[in-house]
């Protein structure tokens, strides 16, 4: 169990390179999840597009929560936007840069799972293979309007006894892949130029005041992880300390048992911290009365 706990702090780290290994990954595994997953559209006009519709976009929803939860600085992001005032104020520029970094990772994963499954073309053609104009095909000129939605509902299962001898259920199918397909090729152009223009034209802005977001966004999330740090090494101390007071008089038994008691100096991180008060006090100030960044 602590090698597990230690795994996933790691992952939890404020490292962009580990927090894009993760968005790598997430974007894999839709990859991965997609292709292994057994797409059949129920060919029914009041159910196609619930369903096609469903698929392309409930997964993306799970991956992006997927994304916000595995990225550590989402919480202290939100911890720094809801914190009060205190002495030290809040910097706006600084919350929208770790809400700006937060988001594009995020949306890696989803945005790869729609792109698939557009290129794919089998959830656009579950979805509107009922809303094709039946006239433009031939094949569905001599049937009933009733007939026609149900044979459009049926384009996508090729194996239906209805459509095994229609010729246009290729038509159609190609008519929507296509679009399909021209859809995720355009989404797919559009993401990569406006990521070759932010890269590009980034150095163009204030550039001083990026430097200053990110120093300090790095800044907000180390600090949070060294006061967890600092709060759990001064719990060891106090839980050391109290049992050592509560077995005052078998501490010979504890030094041969080779527990060991604490070394000189060691309880200075108490600052003389004596009862649950006391430091229940200091976790508020330290909440509700942040210091103020000046060490001078």
């Amino acid at each position: 169990m602590d090698c597990f706990r230690m795994i996933f702090q790691y992952f939890q780290s404020n490292s962009e390179s580990v927090m894009n290994g993760i968005c790598g990954l997430l974007a894999l595994a839709s990859v991965k999840m997609y292709t292994c997953f057994d797409f059949s559209c129920p060919c029914l006009p009041q159910y196609n597009m619930a369903y096609g519709l469903g698929i392309m976009f409930v997964p993306p929803i799970a991956l992006f929560l997927c994304g916000l939860i595995l990225n550590r600085q989402s919480l202290v992001m939100l911890e720094e936007w809801r914190r009060p005032q205190g002495h030290r104020k809040k910097d706006l520029a600084v919350i929208r840069y770790m809400c700006s970094s937060i988001m594009q990772r995020a949306m890696v994963a989803p945005v790869i799972w729609i792109i698939v499954t557009l290129l794919d073309g089998k959830c656009l053609i579950c979805a509107f293979s009922s809303s094709v104009d039946p006239e433009k095909f031939v094949g569905f000129a001599s049937t009933s309007p009733v007939q026609v939605q149900q044979l459009l509902a049926k384009v996508p299962c090729k194996d239906d006894e209805l459509m095994r001898n229609n010729t246009s259920r290729k038509a159609v199918s190609r008519y929507l892949r296509c679009w399909s397909q021209a859809l995720g090729w355009s989404i797919l152009l559009i993401l990569t130029m406006a990521a070759f223009l932010t890269r590009w034209l980034r150095p163009c802005f204030n550039q001083a005041a990026l430097l200053q977001a990110r120093h300090w966004s790095n800044y907000i999330d180390i600090e949070q992880k060294i006061f967890e740090e600092t709060c759990c090494e001064h719990s060891r101390l106090f839980a050391h300390t109290c049992i050592l007071h509560f077995f005052e008089s078998m501490q010979q038994e504890i030094k041969l048992h080779s527990f060991s008691l604490p070394r000189e100096g060691e309880g200075n991180l108490l600052r003389g911290i004596t009862d649950q008060d006391q430091m229940n006090k200091l976790l508020k100030m330290w909440y509700y009365e942040k210091p103020p960044l000046d060490v001078s």
